[in-house]
């Protein structure tokens, strides 16, 4: 089979190429699935680079996302698996080739409104909206949120998300086309160039009070300026640090202004509360077969054009998830 294999990490490309493999084949409490679509996200680019807080043993195949049918089963209970299931299917790595194997823990079936490549993109960054939003930030309808980085994966998703919650949505980004894109997708109440001197918009925007929760994947100077605008009694929801740089806080200002910062690790969220995780993968495919939220896909490359998906995330210029398509 044709897959993507990382053999060294780097800042070009250098260090990946498109290989020949044997297919892999799946052991006890593992399935098999033919890939359809591997969505790409900023960690799968980050892992190629060593600059991932998880670092798999070289060689892997990249992918964290991925979305296809069931080829087979392991050995054993086959947990409820058939062949020709349409599943989604994550884990740390394996999406980007024409199979791939994972535990049948990681899979989930595909939600019916969606089609593959949809379904790659809606389980990493819907998770991570649904639990900075709904799980941590407790988000009430009518409630304001601004999401800073509305053009990536998990802030466009965080958009989406938050228009089926009934919240009131200030989306920010940086260029004009991200904002026109934004608007034409999910319609939020209001789309601000930024990232940054919001304060005076958002404070006008709120009625002086500030934004009830505050969804920050860029961190940096963003954060610093967060810290103005969050309401008395509001969430500061980090997510990432995709600026570069990890924001410090003095206590005094969260203390003086009433607001919390929260951390959001929604996988690890997951992991360590089994029951809750649960629940939030079935609340975002129940959203998700309602068609209250829909994954939005940038493009859909073919595998032959890898470099071209990798690259537009490093320039920035992706609106929401591109998806590679292992079989063109």
């Amino acid at each position: 089979m044709r897959a993507l294999q990382v053999h060294a990490l780097t800042s070009d490309f250098s260090g990946i190429g498109l290989v020949d493999v044997p297919t892999p084949q799946p052991g006890p409490g593992e399935v098999l699935v033919r890939i359809e679509a591997c969505a790409l996200g900023f960690p799968d680019l980050l892992m190629t680079q060593g600059l991932y807080q998880a670092k798999p043993a070289l060689p892997f195949v990249p992918g964290m996302e991925a979305a296809g049918t069931v080829v087979s089963t392991g050995p054993g209970d086959a947990a409820g698996w058939r062949a020709g299931d349409r599943v989604i299917a994550g884990g740390l790595t394996g999406g980007a080739a024409q199979y791939g194997v994972f535990p049948e823990s990681g899979l989930q079936p595909l939600p019916t409104a969606l089609d593959f490549a949809q379904g790659a993109a809606l389980r990493v960054a819907y998770l991570t909206a649904w639990v900075a939003l709904a799980r941590l930030g407790r988000a009430q309808p009518g409630e304001t949120v601004l999401i800073h980085g509305a053009a990536g994966g998990v802030g466009l998703a965080a958009v989406d998300l938050a228009r089926a919650l009934g919240l009131k949505v200030i989306a920010v980004a940086s260029t004009a086309a991200k904002r026109a894109a934004i608007a034409a997708l999910y319609a939020p109440d209001h789309v601000l160039a930024g990232p940054l001197g919001l304060r005076e918009q958002v404070l006008e925007l709120t009625d002086g009070r500030g934004a009830d929760l505050v969804y920050d994947p860029v961190g940096g100077d963003v954060f610093d300026e967060s810290c103005r605008y969050t309401a008395f009694g509001g969430r500061l929801l980090v997510v990432g640090f995709a600026s570069g740089r990890i924001p410090e806080v003095k206590v005094n200002i969260p203390l003086i202004k009433g607001f919390s910062v929260i951390g959001v690790r929604a996988g690890e969220y997951g992991r360590r509360f089994p029951e809750h995780g649960r629940e939030h993968l079935a609340a975002i495919h129940r959203l998700a077969d309602e068609g209250r939220i829909t994954p939005h896909v940038h493009a859909r490359v073919p595998l032959e054009s890898w470099r071209d998906a990798y690259g537009a995330m490093q320039d920035r210029s992706v609106v929401g998830r591109t998806v590679i398509l292992p079989w063109g």
